[in-house]
């Protein structure tokens, strides 16, 4: 069971604010372990992605056109991943026999609260609170290329596309899309062994977005780096795993256009928590689910706090 379930896929990413406020489409840690690989082989996945959020940030930030701070944010999701690795021949496009290709899309739903002082000049402010639950950016992952190096590694190369579907409205706190469009690439090495149940992955993206028409803003280029330390281990007929996951997330470059009035702004994000994860087989389908918890203990420029993921997997 180990082998074959090895590398399963897709992400999940949740908006926690307006990029103007410094964080990015991807939401550091989301991908980081071996249930976010390529498959290696011929295989249809559903997954189901659940999320909470909460966080603080104290001081002044643009956010969604405006000029707030004291902000606190609660953020729940819910997304489906659907995935497909069709069983494709990659030998003719000059690969080699060891690889593999799939694609996949995600389909977020997001409630959204978020409270902050908003500035109305002259050194005035009012707290403002606004709610939102409505589709969030839909994710497109149209080439996952995964290349099985031996029983135990495999190097995954992937692109990704964060669409501005969500809801977005200058002035809303509470926005569920931002707005612009992301490309991500994305490089990870997972290795899983066999025989010894040691999981160690590693995932490297970098973000690059393109401009909010609504405010003219453009941020820079985010870089981020995720790992995933495992024992996996025998338990009820089944595999079960407990480890720890971090991340660094940083933005490389400064923010741009006429909007960023506040300069180059740019953030960064360092997180970590325990993550436990179990594998069975019901019927003919693999069932996997995994539950993580990631506090972050070092941030600048954006909202600070506590991330619950769950995700639930079928693999038939």
């Amino acid at each position: 069971m180990l082998k074959k379930l090895s590398l399963l896929a897709g992400l999940f990413a949740l908006p926690i604010m307006a990029e103007e406020g410094g964080s990015g489409h991807y939401m550091p840690g989301s991908m980081s372990s071996f249930i976010d690989g390529v498959p290696p082989e011929p295989t249809f996945i559903t997954r189901l992605n659940v999320l909470e959020y909460n966080g603080s940030y104290q001081k002044s930030i643009l956010f969604a056109g405006l000029d707030a701070a004291n902000i606190d944010v609660s953020s729940k999701a819910v997304a489906l991943t659907l995935l497909y690795r069709p069983d494709i021949d990659l030998t003719s496009l000059g690969f080699g026999e060891n690889w593999s290709y799939a694609f996949s899309t995600t389909i977020p739903f997001l409630d959204m609260q978020v409270s902050a002082d908003v500035s109305t000049g002259d050194d005035a402010s009012f707290r403002k609170t606004d709610r939102d639950n409505a589709l969030g950016d839909i994710i497109f992952m149209p080439i996952m290329l995964n290349q099985n190096i031996n029983a135990d590694l495999n190097i995954n190369y992937r692109l990704a596309l964060y669409a501005p579907t969500g809801s977005y409205q200058v002035g809303d706190l509470a926005n569920t899309g931002k707005n612009f469009w992301t490309v991500e690439p994305t490089i990870a090495a997972v290795y899983f062994g066999q025989k010894n149940g040691i999981e160690a992955s590693v995932f490297a993206g970098i973000d690059f977005n393109a401009e909010n028409d609504d405010t003219q803003y453009k941020s820079g280029v985010q870089a981020h780096i995720d790992a995933t330390l495992a024992q996996h281990f025998p338990l009820w007929g089944g595999l079960a795993g407990v480890g720890v996951t971090g991340f660094y997330y940083k933005q490389i470059t400064g923010d741009s256009g006429d909007g960023a009035t506040y300069g180059d702004f740019k953030s960064h994000s360092v997180g970590a928590g325990p993550t436990i994860s179990f594998i069975n087989k019901v019927g003919n389908t693999d069932i996997l689910a995994e539950l993580k918890w990631l506090h972050e203990f070092d941030t600048t420029r954006r909202v600070k706090g506590d991330t619950i993921f769950l995700k639930v997997v079928a693999k038939f």
